[in-house]
């Protein structure tokens, strides 16, 4: 089950609260259509910086490749890889962007797809006390998961087993 996390806006002027069809949910995990149009995919999502930081690197390891002789298989397979490390990394780019501009990160929520996500999010979003968006601080960068209590005894990290219980 996919993994979002949940980012909210700066404040407008005059704001108290930030509107909630502004509120953005980024997917973890692998992004196919960055892994195999990542120039494209980089500016579908206007990241410039990102854009263009790939496109000088890939120059400069294309041009080295050849500049040394390597054969078109291993610039291939060097091409492959920095494309897979695009798709790995996409949401991550996504995320830094977010935080250069300055938007809070809530929290994190799980679901099936990004509808059942919203859903999620937006169900405990509701039910706290307060419905408005904290203000953003530069503590809440690391915010605890949404909707996540103290840790109870029941608790396991890993793979390894709660001690004194059975196996």
């Amino acid at each position: 089950m996919p993994t979002y996390t949940v980012h909210a806006p700066p404040l407008r002027r005059g704001e108290e609260a930030a509107d909630p069809e502004r509120i953005l949910l980024v997917r973890d995990g692998f992004y196919f259509w960055a892994f195999l149009l990542a120039p494209l995919w980089l500016l579908m999502h206007r990241l410039w910086l990102a854009f263009i930081v790939y496109v000088v690197i890939t120059g400069l390891i294309d041009a080295a490749l050849i500049r040394v002789g390597l054969p078109t298989w291993a610039q291939v397979v060097v091409s492959l890889v920095i494309a897979l490390l695009v798709g790995l990394e996409a949401g991550t780019l996504r995320r830094r962007k977010l935080q250069r501009r300055r938007w809070t990160m809530l929290g994190f929520v799980v679901g099936d797809g990004l509808e059942d996500a919203e859903r999620h999010f937006f169900a405990q979003w509701t039910a706290r006390p307060s419905t408005s968006l904290p203000p953003p601080s530069a503590g809440s960068l690391y915010a605890a998961p949404i909707g996540r209590g103290s840790p109870t005894g029941s608790d396991v990290i890993g793979l390894f087993p709660e001690p004194g219980s059975s196996r």
